[in-house]
């Protein structure tokens, strides 16, 4: 039915929104990329309110002008209330021009109002068209488009049928990213297939994807949707171990799950450590922390709720609100109650972008803009600079708006783009202003600087941040975050090839009692594996068994991968023989890798003994839990085969209710 009526209906329609798009000007009709801005959005808001008003008459109009493009229509249509009020705008544009092509980012995002609403069998329709061919100038949905609009649509049979085709097409198996196992994982937990929700965290494991912080907030909501609250909090508070960010919807579920059960000491851990993390808090909280409140937790509270109050600033945009001239509503006091009121249209993202060529006529433009400036809308717009120049310019301005003062969380933000770049200059006056205005830095922001001087190759200035602007994030720095800063520091180092000063920092680190973690231990073997430093790789391994660790299987694998890379085969094939007195055979790529090895540098009999065990150990203990199944390809300085073993067992046996271990 969906079928006839989109083609037969919106086939004359055919072409009609690329007429808008190709009209052409003998001049720019906006001086510079910020007013089109704000004239697009401008548009945006009128088309908002006019789909929510009476008269189909004003949305013609609008959808006439002769500055509509494709960004201004998609956003439109992402903004409907309903489907049939985005029906509207195409059954205006058909009365105004029905023979002009659609474009691809138009109908997409009708595929994403589709799904919003739950239009399935319309949304399967229109996706069958587009592959069909019928529209020529749209590009074909990708095998993620269609995984997020089936899951959104709640169509999860096809997410499924989906998946599988994909999944079975070996050619295609490098575009199964870790979204991809996401998606299919929280199918299962909304179907309320535990096992098998289970099962494809273990596929994603063994197809060598790396779990991020979407996947921990599945398993999260997994075990808080079974009334598992303390395994989601050790979950929780395992991910720094795996250098796994933490994220708002992680503090947001738990906080909410544990007010809900009024273990208010556990919230109040959650809130000191969120606000370590340097995170908002989010809309989510405000009932959960509100309800805390009123059992008498005012004071852990109230600065959180404060953050959380709506901005009295920003104004709403109303039915009378004109296109000419946006600041019209500002000066009728006399609203109707039954008048339409919404927040104004703003995408951070386009905003940021119009600001790149950062001059006089642009800031003229931005302060008659009249922008409120919230340190949250701050926050969108420099992460979404391309430009440091442009963010630190932005950012020396807004200084000196009415109203706005940077905070820790602006401050971070502006940090991280400067390190990034090398700006060691401007980054040392940041942090000087922070010490002389007495703001506490969250932790984050500390490693993180260090983290991106290794990007910009700034060994000296990471080694600065460490040794003297560490107790910016508040005082003595506890013995697990410092030894996350030593991680992060060394990581840098040999990064930035100071392979003297990663031995000394490491020397000192263990020296003052802060023991290195396996991480730490498998990234420093594997640089000086490939550095072909076999003597340091060998003192490190011993240092390993001295402070008390035992070798990680992923840390055995990396060394065989690094000894082949580096033409040292007979190594790679001694840890190999360490690895079968463990019981525990690398995945097939690594077993080929040294296989490969061996052969290259004539070492037959080493080579068919390791195709030879490996033959008789994956028949014989195929089922043996010590069996070392990791495909991971995962940075060596993260990743730890014990810590995610820990996770995937604590997941597995609060869900299955099964006690046996299994081993990574």
């Amino acid at each position: 039915m969906f079928s006839q009526t989109f083609s037969n209906s919106v086939k004359p329609l055919h072409s009609i929104i690329r007429t808008h798009q190709i009209r052409s000007f003998s001049r720019d009709p906006f001086p510079n990329k910020l007013q089109h801005y704000l004239y697009r959005a401008n548009l945006i808001d009128s088309i908002r309110l006019s789909l929510r008003s009476t008269d189909p008459a004003d949305l013609t109009t609008l959808l006439n002008h002769r500055l509509l493009d494709s960004f201004v229509l998609k956003n439109a249509l992402r903004s409907s209330p309903s489907l049939s009020s985005a029906w509207s705008i195409f059954k205006s544009l058909r009365k105004i021009n029905p023979h002009s092509p659609y474009e691809t980012e138009t109908l997409h995002a009708f595929a994403t109002v589709l799904a919003k609403f739950h239009q399935s069998s319309h949304l399967k329709s229109l996706i069958a068209l587009v592959h069909a061919g019928k529209f020529r100038h749209v590009h074909h949905f990708s095998f993620m488009n269609l995984m997020n609009l089936y899951a959104t649509s709640g169509d999860f049979d096809s997410v499924l049928k989906t998946w599988q085709n994909e999944y079975i097409s070996s050619k295609e198996e490098e575009k199964r990213c870790t979204e991809s196992y996401n998606i299919v994982m929280q199918v299962y937990v909304s179907l309320g297939k535990d096992s098998e929700a289970v099962q494809t965290f273990d596929l994603m494991i063994n197809d060598g994807r790396i779990p991020n912080s979407r996947t921990f907030t599945i398993m999260i909501e997994h075990l808080l949707k079974s009334g598992n609250l303390d395994a989601a909090m050790k979950v929780f508070e395992t991910l720094p171990l795996m250098r796994v960010t933490r994220t708002l919807k992680h503090y947001s579920l738990l906080v909410e799950a544990f007010v809900d059960a009024q273990r208010f000491d556990q919230v109040k851990t959650l809130l000191s450590e969120m606000k370590s993390d340097g995170k908002f808090p989010s809309r989510r909280m405000l009932e959960p922390l509100k309800r805390m409140r009123d059992a008498g937790f005012e004071e852990e509270t109230e600065e959180f709720l404060r953050e959380m109050l709506p901005d009295e600033r920003i104004k709403d945009i109303s039915v009378h609100y004109s296109m000419d001239n946006p600041s019209d509503n500002e000066e009728d006091d006399d609203v109707n109650d039954d008048q339409v009121k919404l927040k104004p249209w703003l995408d951070p993202k386009a905003l940021a972008n119009s600001l790149k060529k950062w001059n006089s006529d642009t800031v003229i433009a931005l302060e008659e803009a009249n922008f409120v400036w919230t340190n949250l809308l701050v926050c969108k717009m420099l992460r979404n600079f391309r430009s440091h120049e442009t963010a630190w310019s932005f950012f020396c301005w807004v200084a000196v708006q009415p109203g706005f003062t940077h905070d820790a969380y602006t401050i971070e933000r502006m940090m991280a783009m400067l390190a990034r770049n090398g700006q060691v200059e401007l980054v040392d006056k940041l942090i000087s202003k922070v010490r002389m205005e007495g703001i506490k830095l969250p932790f984050s922001t500390i490693r993180l600087i260090i983290d991106l001087y290794g990007v910009s190759k700034k060994p000296e200035a990471a080694i600065k941040v460490f040794r003297h602007d560490r107790t910016l994030c508040g005082g003595s720095v506890s013995g697990f975050n410092l030894m996350l800063l030593y991680s992060s520091l060394l990581r840098t180092l040999t990064k930035c090839k100071r392979n003297a000063e990663a031995l000394e920092t490491l020397e000192e680190m263990v020296s003052t009692g802060v023991s290195p973690d396996i991480q730490t231990f498998s990234g420093l073997m594997y640089h000086f594996a490939l550095q072909g430093e076999i003597q340091t790789v060998q003192r490190l391994f011993s240092m390993v068994r001295q402070i008390g660790l035992e070798p990680d299987p992923y840390m055995l694998k990396l060394l065989v991968q690094a000894y082949c890379r580096c033409e040292r085969s007979v190594l790679a094939f001694r840890v190999f023989q360490d690895m079968k007195d463990l019981n525990l055979i690398p995945d097939r790529e690594t077993k080929e890798l040294l296989v490969r090895s061996l052969w290259r540098e004539e070492k037959r009999k080493e080579a068919a003994a390791v195709e030879e065990s490996s033959y008789c150990e994956e028949e014989g203990n195929n089922n043996n839990g010590s069996v070392l199944r990791l495909a991971l390809k995962g940075h060596v300085w993260n990743f730890s085969s014990t810590d995610i073993t820990r996770v995937y067992n604590l997941y597995r046996n609060c869900i299955l209710k099964t006690p046996n271990a299994i081993v990574f």
